[in-house]
């Protein structure tokens, strides 16, 4: 069983207008424009495919897209979008959850790694996407860098997002490597907010770069966002690409 936390219905149905700021063009473009040129004439498989922010433009873009989804509603939301025949999804755990083929892309955005809440499950989902991949292929994850330089001592939370309709934070087990995501959100005019929270297990770069070696994989690219800026020791995230070796 994965540790991942399952999406339940209400909020796989709320997923897209809570995220529709991520849907954007300025968001969405450079990250479709990085993933095609990598996935070039081959097919990409998406891990976590969720409502398909990402996989159904990409698709659009004309690049073959597969999924693997661990939740159904999250899956059926993606499924009003687009049909089976020109979408496949595989309900499933991205560590472990194999699907026909063979692809040039397989791709981890919006710091989802982070919902496998165990290392050993982390470095399983770095073997399963090798194990897809054609000699040559790359593996692609976004993530946040662990904000941890914010925390003066004795303090274990730091805001991600504080505005008129959300509020949000991160709380820390240091010695776990788990965050804690507490959200409240203000979904009319009546004052009232609601509370959700997700667990995650965050990991360093350097951390992910072994994991890779593990599964085979060598570190091809990292750079701080999907326009290719420098990754710095001041960057809030990175996109890193490691390729199968031929």
């Amino acid at each position: 069983m994965t540790s991942s936390e399952l999406w339940t219905r209400a909020p796989a149905d709320r997923y897209d207008a809570e995220e529709h700021a991520m849907s954007s063009g300025a968001v969405l473009d450079p990250t479709l424009d990085f993933l095609a040129e990598l996935a070039g004439d081959g097919r990409a498989l998406e891990f976590a495919i969720g409502t398909g922010r990402v996989g159904v433009p990409l698709r659009m873009r004309g690049v073959p897209v597969v999924g693997i989804e661990l939740s159904e509603h999250m899956a059926a939301v993606l499924r009003r979008k687009v049909d089976e025949d020109a979408l496949p999804v595989t309900i499933g755990d991205m560590a472990a959850t194999t699907v026909p083929g063979k692809f040039t892309l397989v791709y981890l955005v919006y710091n989802t790694i982070t919902n496998l809440l165990t290392q050993d499950e982390q470095v399983e989902c770095f073997r399963n996407a090798a194990r897809h991949l054609t000699p040559g292929g790359r593996f692609v994850i976004e993530l946040g860098v662990p904000p941890l330089r914010f925390l003066p001592p004795g303090q274990v939370a730091v805001p991600f997002d504080v505005s008129e309709r959300h509020l949000g934070f991160d709380t820390f087990d240091l010695v776990e490597q788990i965050l804690v995501s507490h959200h409240l959100t203000r979904d009319g005019d009546d004052g009232r907010y609601r509370r959700g929270s997700s667990r995650h297990r965050y990991a360093w770069p350097a951390e992910l770069d072994l994991m890779a070696r593990i599964a085979g994989l060598e570190l091809d690219l990292r750079v701080a966002d999907w326009d290719r800026a420098p990754f710095t020791e001041g960057s809030a995230k990175h996109i890193s690409v490691w390729r199968k070796p031929a």
